[in-house]
């Protein structure tokens, strides 16, 4: 029991101390995640309003500050809180004679850089897509994912506002991508992550890109603001448009949709209209069956 609770205790305090490093710019400026998510963000947010796609919509626009604080909440403060428990399933799963490379179909750890990093990029994006579907697809997980949809306007800090029990999903089937390639994560990953969150931002922004015909490669905001219409398309009752950076699995697995680019349509999801507004309520809802309102006489 010692070495769990030294694994948790010692993991948390290294999150914390790396995050505090972080901020005060004692690690290498290429892996400093706190100022590097700050900066896109600043970027993408001057290019909203320099090229506005929406031109109505407000600079700061509806729920700006919510969304703004679940990035660094998700980001930074859940990511210290929960280091500890990740710490302590990989032990248990190390105890148990689980490894790294238990699950290796490929080992890609002699291979060219570009090679590690363009693979390492395809698996794990195609892991989210899978885990997204999921998300749309079973009540219990939707009810968490309602956070994200609940968004009405859209804009980059939008990418980030989740609940936090998404990463408690995401986590262990990212992790399994990982041991798919042998356990081997690129050193040179933080520009895989750093370019997933500038996609990210840009597809939840309000600026109109579609990159021609790389659309059918890569995500983009026209393709990504169709994810979140409040009334989905016949034939599509879970939902459409699930790539993260790449929408080519949508176009493969036939959950694309984009029938045109004014971007005027309604997002959010049936019934949004009762659905908690403050952060509080927001991270603690899921857990609850929500009651049903009785039907007045």
């Amino acid at each position: 029991m010692e070495k769990y609770i030294n694994a948790f205790t010692d993991s948390l305090l290294n999150t914390l101390d790396y995050t505090w490093r972080a901020i005060t710019f004692d690690v290498p400026w290429y892996t400093n995640f706190f100022w590097g998510l700050t900066a896109i963000s600043l970027l993408v947010w001057l290019l909203e309003i320099a090229f506005p796609w929406r031109k109505d919509q407000s600079i700061f626009r509806k729920d700006f500050w919510l969304d703004t604080f679940y990035m660094y909440f998700n980001f930074f403060i859940f990511a210290i809180v929960i280091s500890g428990v990740y710490e302590i399933l990989g032990v248990l799963f190390n105890d148990l004679g689980i490894t790294a490379k238990s699950f290796a179909i490929i080992d890609i750890a002699s291979w060219p850089m570009w090679a590690q990093l363009l693979v390492f990029f395809i698996i794990i994006d195609f892991v989210q897509w899978f885990t997204h579907v999921l998300l749309h697809r079973y009540e219990f997980l939707w009810q968490f994912h309602k956070v994200h949809h609940s968004v009405k306007e859209m804009g980059f800090a939008a990418h980030l506002r989740y609940h936090w029990m998404e990463n408690i999903f995401y986590k262990p089937l990212k992790t399994f991508g990982v041991m798919i390639l042998g356990g081997f994560e690129p050193e040179q990953a933080y520009v895989v992550h750093f370019i997933a969150i500038s996609i990210g931002h840009l597809n939840h922004s309000n600026i109109k890109i579609t990159w021609g015909p790389l659309k059918y490669i890569f995500n983009n905001p026209v393709m990504h603001l169709y994810h979140h219409v409040k009334a989905l398309p016949d034939g599509h009752r879970h939902g459409i448009n699930f790539g993260i950076s790449l929408s080519l699995w949508d176009y493969i697995f036939k959950t694309n949709y984009v029938p045109e680019d004014s971007g005027t349509i309604e997002l959010g999801f049936p019934g949004d209209e009762e659905f908690p507004k403050t952060f509080w309520s927001q991270i603690t809802y899921g857990f609850v069956k929500p009651k049903k309102k009785q039907p007045s006489n």
